[in-house]
């Protein structure tokens, strides 16, 4: 039987990265964090092994080749992310569930693959607007950069019912209970590999 797999994904500046670490952090003996492998620097503060698992474009390239990745994508222009096959074995021989934290094209491949399986959120932002005004607040984007990520956004926005569940990140703390109770109601379902 599969082991269990949850999917987070929402368009950028949604809060999917918020709503996990707040998740992982209550849940620490149930859930793992799958950390993803990118080509990108890191930002201030992210470490190496803990919040990317950061590669050169060559070598990226290469573990495509070598068929390492569950899924990959080049999210933006010569930006390379994905999750690798390793990160999965590494949390399920803890008897932990994954909770990968991805864009929405690579959480659509990996719900194929894991049907059954995986449970998939889409964390929605409010409005466009909402989630124009968070990018700005950031204080990371260029005039460019924004616009590329709000129209990449309305775009992946348009798939959300191609997952399970949708949460409205309206409210962060409300979307962290929705959130919860989904992963919960989930990863205690019966007639599963593991109990927990």
């Amino acid at each position: 039987m599969t082991e269990k797999i949850i999917i987070i994904t929402a368009p950028s500046g949604a809060g999917k990265s918020s709503i996990a670490h707040r998740l992982l952090s209550r849940h620490a003996d149930k859930l793992a964090f799958s950390i993803s492998a990118a080509t990108r620097s890191p930002r201030r503060d992210e470490q190496d092994g803990v919040d990317y698992y950061f590669l050169s474009i060559h070598d990226f390239r290469e573990k495509i080749e070598q068929e390492q990745f569950i899924e990959w994508e080049m999210v933006y222009e010569g930006k390379y992310y994905g999750t690798l096959k390793s990160e999965l074995s590494r949390i399920w021989a803890m008897g932990k569930v994954p909770v990968l934290d991805i864009d929405v094209k690579g959480a659509i491949h990996v719900q194929k693959q894991f049907e059954g399986s995986a449970l998939s959120i889409f964390i929605e932002p409010p409005s466009l607007d909402a989630l124009e005004t968070r990018l700005r607040g950031r204080n990371t984007e260029t005039p460019e950069s924004l616009s590329t990520r709000l129209s990449k956004a309305q775009y992946e926005i348009s798939f959300k019912g191609h997952f399970d569940k949708i949460v409205v990140n309206d409210q962060l703390e409300s979307a962290c209970i929705q959130t919860e109770k989904h992963i919960l109601d989930f990863i205690q379902l019966p007639n599963q590999p593991k109990a927990y």
